[in-house]
């Protein structure tokens, strides 16, 4: 079963001539969804937000559901910084990111949504066919229930393709996980004004361009392995594409193998991880919003004293075609842009990430293992003295070497336009394999085997891991 499903994705991932529409055909689409859902959003005092209010200790819906802001208090022996404050979203509920799936024309396609959340930069992006928190589609809101989502309510062991358990984004989120599950049908269905049947080769290809595929969609594909064979079998899996022929590639299928020759073992990447577990400590307690050190409380944000890392505003809401039209909310607001990047390296011959052990405070279990360059909350310039390990080394990457260097979107329901550079970078053969105590270098099979268990490899590297692809070069 297993062995089948890989090759059905894979082929998904490889086929481009029997999608059911085209990309340019897709990207019209979009086009044309944004110019007919009208969109406002407005950024309001607190008091003037509905059914949400300051108590006690937080800011939260009167309802006690969807979310609340809450504030933390952090001490930790990782970093620099061992002691600090700051607000969190607190959102206990796990909600469902889910794909239908169905075969046209030989190839498995993804059923998307061109879907509008309030804090996307260009508002339309491409989501899964389901998104929603449990108090979304519990109808606290009194709206409608989400499109397809008795499909999900009623799946079964034999059509769920994936189910896993994933963390969201740690420094922002109090331990929140979501459902990513991807099912497969065979009947006919509906397909709603607003969705459409793009293919796995599709998907990714859209990645390419800015803000265009929603980080939602990009977590739940993470999980796509690009193969999964012996590493004996790679001459024949050679064979039927054009796959090998540039040196990441090449190294990336190696890399993809399920016993791919790595430079360290799965059990050496489990030392890893519960050997940092150990050392580092996390200590989280929860305090009242006006009790935190170095942050202002006004009517229209919460934000720090210097202005950096991020502040809590409200929004005026008015979506045409969601459940419900007219809400307000808060958001959380960055200070500017951010950047995650891979650097990756031919060890051997088979491909080789640069992964570190993260520590963030929203963390489920202390650290994850997150992307070589991971800077949400700071600014940063080329040549600065940065002590970021390898943020120079991305950022000076000539362009022969950068195989993938999009903007993409944070989680558009909670955050009021985030978005962060992502980046790919191939390092040359001169590039040291010493490294830092806190990093670790993995193939693509070993990043997938800890994408299976819960909390492991962090949204921001499930993220670039959604945009690999044989295609980058």
């Amino acid at each position: 079963m297993e062995r089948r499903l890989n090759k059905i994705f894979l082929k998904s991932l490889l086929e481009k001539e029997n999608s059911i529409v085209t990309t340019e055909e897709a990207l019209k689409w979009i086009k044309r969804q944004n110019s007919i859902i009208k969109v406002e959003v407005e950024q309001i005092a607190f008091s003037e937000l509905e059914s949400w209010g300051f108590n006690d200790s937080s800011l939260s819906h009167h309802s006690g559901k969807f979310f609340s802001i809450d504030g933390l208090s952090v001490t930790t022996n990782y970093g620099g910084k061992h002691q600090w404050n700051q607000p969190i979203i607190n959102q206990p509920e796990i909600g469902y990111l889910g794909f239908i799936t169905k075969e046209f024309n030989g190839v498995l396609h993804f059923l998307m949504q061109a879907k509008v959340e309030p804090g996307n930069i260009n508002y339309v992006q491409l989501s899964p066919t389901l998104q929603a928190t449990k108090s979304n589609y519990s109808r606290v809101h009194k709206g409608k229930a989400p499109a397809y989502l008795e499909y999900f309510q009623k799946a079964t062991r034999e059509n769920i393709l994936l189910d896993q358990l994933q963390s969201e984004q740690g420094g922002r989120f109090l331990k929140k996980r979501n459902r990513n599950i991807i099912i497969n049908v065979k009947e006919e269905l509906e397909v709603l004004e607003n969705f459409m049947w793009l293919s796995l080769a599709q998907i990714k290809e859209l990645m390419l361009i800015d803000n265009i595929v929603n980080m939602d969609t990009r977590t739940v594909i993470s999980g796509i392995p690009l193969g999964n064979f012996e590493y004996e079998s790679l001459s024949l899996v050679s064979s039927i594409s054009e796959i090998s022929s540039h040196e990441f590639n090449k190294g990336l299928l190696k890399s993809c193998a399920n016993d791919a020759k790595g430079i360290n073992t799965l059990n050496d990447v489990i030392l890893f991880i519960t050997n940092h577990k150990c050392n580092f400590e996390l200590d989280v307690t929860k305090i009242p919003l006006s009790a935190l050190n170095d942050w202002v409380i006004d009517n229209t944000s919460i934000h720090h004293i210097d202005h950096k890392y991020f502040e809590i505003i409200a929004a005026k809401i008015k979506i045409s075609n969601r459940e419900v039209i007219n809400w307000t909310q808060p958001m959380v607001k960055p200070a500017q842009d951010g950047i995650c990047a891979f650097i990756c390296k031919n060890i051997n011959g088979v491909l080789h990430f640069l992964v570190q052990a993260k520590l963030e405070c929203g963390n489920f279990d202390i650290i994850e293992l997150a992307p070589t360059v991971q800077s949400l909350t700071e600014k940063f310039t080329a040549k600065s003295e940065n002590p970021i390990p390898y943020l120079n080394y991305v950022l000076e990457a000539t362009e022969d070497k950068i195989l993938f260097d999009t903007l993409q979107s944070e989680e558009g329901g909670r955050f009021y336009r985030e978005q962060n550079r992502n980046m790919i970078v191939f390092a040359d053969s001169g590039f040291a394999e010493e490294i830092p105590d806190n990093f670790i270098w993995m193939t693509y099979s070993q990043l997938q085997t800890f994408i299976k268990h819960n909390n492991y490899i962090n949204i921001q590297a499930r993220s670039l891991m959604a945009a690999l692809s044989f295609n980058l070069c």
